[in-house]
């Protein structure tokens, strides 16, 4: 019997389209075999839907047929099984799934909310844990730990929209302790979205501006001189790491922009199985002009890699993510960006070229989910003993009357 994975995209998030193109890949390279893929959309507006159109990324041209086609769904437990139930009032249980699998992006989803529904149902999902998936989308809380477990990070600050909004001249301030030029960032967006870069004052008002209108935390940073960038993927969880070949991004800007990442001619698959022709779309980050392996040497590759492998363990990770990393070439100074705990195309490419195809990698992240569990469900989490019982001897909540009040 095939273990059912429910695939689950989409979400509120600015890179909702981003999580379409990265599951859509995903789903045509599972081993049907061994595994039913059960996909689970959930819309801009966190409507759930699942049925076999979602398959096909030509379904997402047109969201109102999804919506009356598809089927609005819960996920829920139901007598020990995890079960997607139809909405509205003749409801009936539509499937069940067994394992959940989050290919999400972006805040609402990949932030540790999603992981902390599936894991209030109880089911074995892929990928981070709550504080994991929390820490892996904010930038202050990602840095704040990388500082305090001696990683290598470049000079920041950070500040509330509300904090600008009140007094402008102070966050300024605070921020120009830092040098120009520097970079700044939406906390908790990802895909390049909202970020910008500024030589001076005038450049750092225009790109707090541009900031603030996706997140209400902003992070602001010293921009690494005779920069390189370099990305590595490690594939594992808290006990046990692996890492991928490690790759130079290939960029005409100070960053990897959203529209290098994800926005070109290219094939798209559609159905599983099924090439479309030839159309504007887009591979994801598979895409991206890159250059692999990375023009290191032998001593940097390593000091990549320890670092990749120590900020998987100190954020808690799990599944794969990808680790972003900046390069001083002159210095040869190795400072840490930012882990994509649930990354675009979820690094494949990365692990093809070491030969781990996609479809192996898919199997081992669903293992790995599967350990995971039952690691999760060994511990203690609740006691036989009821202290609520001592209560009864005080008349209930008569006698509670005057601590309520």
């Amino acid at each position: 019997m095939r273990i059912k994975v429910g695939v689950i995209f989409g979400g509120e998030s600015v890179e909702h389209e981003v999580s379409i193109i990265t599951a859509v890949q995903a789903m045509n390279k599972i081993n049907q075999e061994k595994y039913q893929i059960v996909p689970i959309y959930i819309t801009k507006e966190g409507e759930w839907y699942t049925g076999d159109m979602l398959l096909d990324v030509e379904s997402y041209q047109d969201l109102g047929l999804i919506k009356k086609y598809a089927s609005n769904v819960v996920l829920y437990r139901k007598d020990n099984q995890f079960v997607l139930q139809s909405k509205g009032f003749f409801r009936k249980v539509i499937t069940d799934i067994d394992v959940a699998f989050p290919i999400t992006h972006g805040t609402n989803v990949e932030d540790g909310v999603l992981q902390g529904y599936l894991q209030t149902v109880g089911i074995p999902y892929v990928g981070p844990n709550v504080y994991a998936g929390v820490v892996g989308q904010d930038k202050v809380y990602m840095r704040d730990i990388f500082k305090a477990n001696d990683i290598s990070i470049p000079n920041y600050t950070w500040f509330y929209d509300s904090d600008y909004k009140d007094d402008a001249a102070s966050v300024i301030k605070k921020i120009e302790k830092l040098n120009y030029p520097v970079i700044v960032k939406p906390a908790t967006t990802g895909s390049s979205i909202g970020i910008g870069t500024a030589k001076d004052k005038k450049e750092l008002e225009k790109a707090i501006d541009e900031a603030i209108n996706y997140d209400s935390k902003i992070i602001v940073e010293e921009m690494v001189p005779n920069l390189m960038e370099v990305n590595i993927s490690v594939l594992g969880n808290h006990s046990s790491q692996e890492v991928s070949v490690i790759e130079e991004v290939l960029s005409t800007h100070n960053f990897l922009t959203f529209e290098e990442k994800y926005v070109g001619s290219s094939k798209v698959k559609g159905k599983l199985g099924a090439k479309l022709a030839p159309r504007k779309g887009s591979k994801g980050m598979a895409s991206a002009s890159r250059k692999i392996p990375a023009d290191l040497t032998d001593k940097m590759k390593e000091e990549v890699e320890d670092l990749a492998v120590r900020v998987f363990k100190a954020l808690g990770s799990s599944g794969v993510a990808r680790i972003d990393m900046l390069v001083d070439k002159k210095a040869k100074k190795v400072y840490v960006n930012e882990i994509n705990s649930i990354p675009g195309s979820l690094a494949f490419y990365l692990w093809d070229k070491k030969g781990k195809d996609y479809t192996t990698l898919l199997d081992e992240m669903i293992s790995i989910a599967i350990k995971d569990y039952k690691v999760r469900t060994s511990k203690v989490h609740t006691f036989d003993n009821n202290i609520l019982q001592g209560f009864a001897s005080s008349n209930g909540l008569k006698g509670m009357k005057g601590k309520l009040k």
